[in-house]
């Protein structure tokens, strides 16, 4: 698989641990930065990872931000993007074979390096179950999906 990676400053100090461990499982890294801990603003990664995803130039993505949670709220703002912070390896597999999570998110200053390794790992294992009971789940999900897109939801 090709694996898009995108960090803030918050997740770069555990960057180059998870490009490790993405390429000893044989897998191509698709570095979308950042390059170094000066601080930068999260939802521009969690949009060059979502673009690679969407384009087909990676397959799944991992994002990195201190906490995980700004930069998981903002790739699922991307349509076609199923993002879920994971702190916990049950998460971190039964996320992609429930709910087709195609992006794992995580808070580098909340996990240690060793449990963020295996949860990237737990991640790239798992495969999307195809149950009849998490396709027809997916399809509710991605039917909410198409109605925002459509502007079914408006602020009164």
């Amino acid at each position: 698989m090709r694996i898009a990676l995108g960090c803030d400053h918050g997740g770069f100090p555990l960057k180059q641990r998870i490009v490790a461990l993405v390429q000893a499982a044989g897998h191509e890294v698709v570095d979308c930065g950042t390059d170094s801990a000066c601080s930068v603003d999260y939802p521009d990664y969690a949009l060059k990872v979502g673009e690679k995803i969407l384009s087909g130039a990676a397959d799944r993505g991992v994002l990195l931000c201190g906490s995980g949670v700004g930069i998981s709220v903002a790739a699922n703002k991307i349509p076609g993007i199923r993002a879920g912070i994971c702190h916990d390896t049950y998460s971190a597999h039964q996320g992609v074979e429930h709910d087709d999570m195609n992006v794992i998110c995580l808070g580098a200053r909340i996990v240690g390096e060793e449990l963020a390794v295996e949860l990237v790992a737990a991640f790239l294992k798992a495969q999307f179950t195809h149950e009849e009971r998490h396709v027809r789940r997916l399809n509710k999900v991605l039917e909410i999906e198409r109605e925002a897109l459509e502007g079914k939801f408006k602020r009164n």
